[in-house]
């Protein structure tokens, strides 16, 4: 069954979907009264059944609720530099389905792409909406949150939030530094926060590397081989979710 995110119940503790849901579940999934789907509330999964179909709306009720195991016990979220054409798009809806719980979009001093100031925040709702169809089609329980674009020291100012702070390098890949990266997840313990940033095409320059080495991030390499910066991401979330879901 398909699964969509709504931000509550009404009073009557009913299900009311309207916009682009309810569109896709009545008009692309040719759902009527008696048709199932799940729905996720405040993070808790049901399965909730259709009583009325109306011309903008539709209403459904609670059949139950079930358990839901779609989520990393370690919160991850990646800064990615921002990079050209659609890749941050592709990182953000592939790091989704591979458990990502944020992504924060940087500024990067080697950043080809320049976001015009006055399309930032449809830009970023842009992501969010992929964010959200990619955690509907990975059956998540969390809908990944698309930080506003951040520069150098609003990431460090917010790096101040999190247990375990990395900086993807390729530098240090290059001089054959590969244990880091599984040293820190050996060590990190349930529901402690990761951050991770990864660079833009051109990587991160000196200045940048040690302003964050400054405020506690560690670099890391990701194997021995040099990774494009939309694959990096996708490199470390596959390593993650290996380390805490298939290894243990």
């Amino acid at each position: 069954m398909q699964r969509y995110f709504i931000d509550g119940l009404n009073e009557s503790g009913q299900v009311i979907v309207s916009g682009e849901d309810y569109h896709h579940i009545v008009k692309v999934m040719r759902q009527d009264v008696g048709g199932q789907f799940f729905v996720v509330v405040h993070g808790q999964t049901a399965i909730a059944e259709i009583v009325e179909v109306c011309s903008t709306k539709l209403v459904a009720t609670i059949c139950k609720w079930v358990e839901a195991k779609g989520e990393l016990p370690v919160p991850v979220t990646l800064a990615c530099g921002l990079t050209k054409g659609d890749k941050l798009e592709l990182v953000v809806q592939k790091c989704t389905e591979l458990g990502a719980v944020g992504v924060i979009p940087w500024q990067a001093e080697r950043s080809i792409v320049k976001w015009d100031q006055s399309k930032v925040v449809k830009k970023v709702a842009r992501l969010q909406k992929i964010a959200k169809e990619a955690a509907e089609q990975s059956h998540r329980s969390v809908v990944p949150e698309v930080k506003p674009l951040a520069n150098l020291q609003q990431l460090i100012e917010q790096s101040r939030l999190y247990d375990v702070k990395l900086v993807a390098f390729e530098e240090s890949a290059r001089e054959g530094e590969i244990s880091t990266f599984a040293k820190c997840l050996q060590g990190i313990g349930d529901h402690e926060h990761v951050l991770i940033v990864f660079g833009p095409e051109g990587g991160l320059n000196s200045l940048e590397i040690e302003q964050m080495l400054r405020a506690g991030f560690q670099l890391c390499g990701l194997g021995p081989r040099i990774l494009r910066a939309e694959t990096a991401p996708l490199f470390a979330m596959a390593a993650i979710g290996y380390e805490f879901e298939l290894r243990k």
